[in-house]
């Protein structure tokens, strides 16, 4: 991991803070309050006339008075967070899977533990959710394909954990992905495991009804965010950025979601997050109702969408993240094989590590091989180049990866 910091600095205005000197602004400054091309923020109402007119601003670092500590509740000074890390896989995904198995395992069995309590009338176990996540946000930290293999190739349990557990896992690498600092890791794998807990006070049979809500159920469950609100509250939780991020993620870009109807950077930067890898995460599972999307479709879906429902810059950064064939995708290759997408090649995002699964004929092989299709790229003629053609839902050709006892050798 790398750090360095920059004279200027392009922040979001969730998160900006007094003392802090605006250099530039994402608009013309004719029109706006402030008569001077560059000022120093003095007050919260500062804050809020900028975050009204603006989605992001550029600030002068070595111009900002940033000694201060913010908010009650005494979070990081603002410099931490405003440092520029570059994340790189420090082992390999064969190296990293047993850590990355054994995290998953623990998340699974504490996400049922924290779930049966809240089911219970318990406060929530925060000692149980901190042992749950840190073993994640450490495993995606030395190597993101392994968690995400993991996490793809097992048979999904119920909804509710598996969904708790893949948000967190999103929420982990998009945040390594933007660059955000080990802590704020913690915080949006915390955000990412509890953005549901509040569902854990309805009735079973509601969340698993496979027919159309009526406008009475469909009120009973938006109301799961106010329990999740006071879930928080009553088991003691503080972090603004967690509770906001909880609170927020069912908001939308365009003012259409709720429970504030809350339009673009109105949103916090966490709900915003949250609120992609939310969908994504429910578009690429099965539920009661329809069948799990592929995850090159659910992007494609998201894509479609930003700045609509999801704000473009952040869906921008969630596909480069998980990368167009995102790791446990089943492909079809210009050969005619089935693969599996194994890791990512971020240099060549069009050109992942794969599996191959079958012949060419679609009949499973007898033994797998691997295959980067990179590399292959680079040392075999024009001709016989291998490269990916479409994707293949689950259940194609009779090939249901966690059917198959699939692990990396390289």
């Amino acid at each position: 991991m790398h750090t360095r910091t920059l004279t200027e600095q392009k922040i979001d205005v969730a998160h900006l803070a007094t003392g802090m000197y605006v250099h530039r602004l994402d608009r013309d400054w004719l029109g706006t309050p402030f008569s001077l091309e560059g000022f120093y923020i003095r007050s919260p109402e500062d804050i809020q006339t900028i975050r009204k007119i603006c989605d992001y601003v550029v600030i002068d670092l070595k111009r900002s008075n940033l000694n201060f500590i913010v908010g009650k509740y005494h979070e990081k000074p603002p410099e931490e967070k405003l440092k520029v890390r570059e994340y790189f896989n420090t082992v390999t995904i064969s190296e990293e899977l047993p850590n990355a198995k054994i995290a998953h395992e623990n998340a699974t069995s504490l996400t049922r533990t924290i779930i049966s309590d809240i089911r219970a009338g318990k406060k929530l176990n925060l000692d149980d959710v901190r042992s749950a996540v840190e073993p994640v946000v450490q495993s995606v930290l030395r190597n993101a394909d392994a968690f995400f293999w993991i996490s793809n190739l097992r048979k999904r349990d119920a909804y509710q954990y598996s969904h708790a557990i893949n948000c967190s896992l999103l929420a982990v690498a998009l945040g390594r992905h933007m660059g955000f600092a080990e802590s704020v890791l913690m915080d949006l794998a915390t955000g990412g495991l509890l953005l549901d807990v509040g569902k854990y006070e309805l009735p079973q049979d509601l969340l698993d009804n496979p027919d159309p809500l009526s406008k009475t159920e469909m009120v009973l469950v938006r109301r799961h965010v106010a329990f999740s609100m006071h879930i928080l509250e009553s088991s003691g939780v503080h972090n603004l950025d967690i509770i906001s991020m909880i609170r927020t993620h069912h908001e939308r870009f365009d003012g259409n979601g709720y429970p504030s109807h809350l339009i673009r950077n109105q949103i916090p930067l966490f709900g915003r997050m949250a609120g992609i890898i939310d969908s994504y995460d429910a578009m690429t599972s099965n539920r009661p109702y329809r069948k799990a999307m592929s995850p090159h479709k659910a992007l494609q879906e998201i894509y479609r969408q930003r700045n609509v429902l999801y704000q473009g810059d952040i869906v921008e950064q969630f596909m480069q993240c998980l990368s167009v064939y995102p790791t446990g995708s089943l492909v079809e290759l210009n050969s005619g094989e089935v693969a599996i997408v194994m890791a990512q090649n971020h240099a060549r995002r069009l050109r992942p590590r794969v599996m191959l699964l079958t012949t060419a004929d679609k009949k499973l092989k007898d033994s797998f091989t691997e295959v980067d299709l990179f590399m292959h790229a680079l040392h075999d003629d024009q001709q016989s180049h291998l490269e990916i053609i479409g994707t293949v839902e689950n259940g194609t050709y009779g090939i249901d990866p966690t059917e198959l006892y699939l692990s990396p050798v390289t």
